[in-house]
């Protein structure tokens, strides 16, 4: 029969975009697809002696920052969170999760809500989004986003998806049309990722998983608004190979934040408390955006980058005091230091475990963290805590409808206790 039913009234919003509310018995329960001040009947789905999540089953009474979801499939696709939010609270409850990390996590004491810096489109600004395609029995094709509450299905997605810049939605559409019966012209395999890239050129297409030694030229002859294809097959590690298009056509695998505009106030938020001065070291640089543009206000950047294609493009790119080394931060960093001005902006593991230490025995002056995840920042801001304190933290939002925030978090070295 299961779990039976059980009222409860949302109080908050947790790290990763559920409801937060409190059974009878006192443990906490996270409810996705609820806002603050829902009154909701949930079915509890799993249960731990100090909490649980449920499933909504009806909304009693709707809190006052509730909205209707702009996606017919929000009810049951996970790619996003936060729709039935309006947007003012996404906001705000984007800054509560940067805080509660870093006092819960980072045992920084109490933090202040940051100023969240919202997206100017809450909707159409995605120019990057990777899709999972799954083959069923029948010849049967289902591609699109991961089922909520069941990581293990998919959701198939057509033009119901609010996220996408328009020429990457049309080009998904293209792409679905294209593929033909059991998506036969894209690599034989039962589980594919599928990430479309559109830029001022046009739009590319990653094809991760499936088999090896595919060509491409069929499914180009379908869909020929396609400027690149790279395919990187099951268990080949980190290349992808260009399987269509010319080399200076594609972004191959180097990663670009998917909201330009969110990004680039990101970017001009750090410039500018990065200030002007001399020495300045951009690790995890990508595709060097951020070093170029230090470098083009007078600062002598060395950016560092583990990943070939996009250390590459930072160098193609490169203006004067700007130089690019391959390698991993962890290896290369200390050789580096001492630097003015460091900044690190790591994927969403953080900081690798020997950075902190690095950086601690070095002590930059002035040290930049920009971050995709809350709870590593936390983590990583609380190891730095003995040589460094917080000066200024300010949030952006560069994925609305979801539970993502990017943070940008201003260090500087502690003065000696007197």
């Amino acid at each position: 029969m299961g779990e039976p039913l059980v009222d409860v009234t949302i109080r908050a919003i947790a790290a990763g975009g559920s409801g937060l509310g409190d059974l009878p018995d006192g443990r906490v329960v996270f409810v996705p697809r609820t806002a603050p001040g829902d009154r909701v009947r949930i079915r509890i789905e799993k249960s731990k002696p100090r909490w649980a999540v449920g499933s909504l089953r009806r909304i009693v009474e709707a809190g006052p920052d509730r909205q209707d979801p702009l996606c017919a499939l929000y009810g049951e696709c996970g790619g996003c969170q936060l729709q039935h939010l309006v947007y003012e609270k996404q906001l705000e409850w984007k800054g509560q999760v940067v805080a509660d990390a870093l006092g819960r996590i980072g045992h920084l004491g109490v933090i202040a809500r940051p100023e969240v810096v919202g997206s100017t489109r809450t909707t159409e600004y995605r120019n990057r989004v990777t899709f999972t395609l799954r083959r069923l029995r029948g010849g049967h094709v289902v591609a699109g986003f991961h089922a909520l509450g069941r990581p293990a299905h998919v959701i198939d997605v057509g033009d119901e998806c609010v996220l996408p810049e328009p020429p990457l939605l049309a080009a998904w559409m293209a792409l679905r049309a294209g593929w033909g019966l059991n998506a036969r012209l894209l690599p034989a395999g039962g589980r594919l990722r599928l990430t479309l890239r559109t830029g001022p050129s046009g739009t590319e297409l990653l094809v991760d998983g499936g088999e090896a030694g595919w060509s491409a030229a069929d499914l180009v002859a379908r869909v020929p608004d396609l400027i690149a294809i790279r395919h990187r097959p099951s268990g080949a590690g980190a290349g992808a190979t260009l399987v269509h298009g010319e080399p200076g056509a594609s972004l191959g695998t180097a990663f670009v934040q998917a909201n330009r505009e969110a990004a680039d106030a990101l970017m001009a938020h750090v410039l500018d408390v990065a200030g002007r001065g001399t020495d300045a070291i951009d690790a995890y640089c990508g595709t060097g955006e951020l070093g170029r543009a230090l470098a083009l206000k007078g600062w002598r950047v060395i950016a560092i980058e583990s990943d070939d294609s996009a250390a590459a493009r930072a160098e193609r790119e490169a203006p004067p005091g700007f130089s690019v080394l391959c390698g991993r931060v962890e290896d290369e960093l200390a050789e580096l230091l001492p630097t003015e001005l460091l900044v690190v902006n790591p994927p969403r593991i953080g900081l690798h475990a020997d950075v902190p230490s690095i950086i601690n025995a070095a002590s930059p002056a002035r040290l930049v963290y920009v971050s995709c995840d809350p709870a590593t920042l936390a983590r990583d801001l609380s190891a730095l805590s003995d040589a460094y304190e917080l000066k200024l933290l300010r949030a952006f939002d560069l994925f609305p409808q979801t539970a993502q925030v990017e943070t940008v978090a201003v260090l500087a070295v502690r003065e000696p206790t007197p």
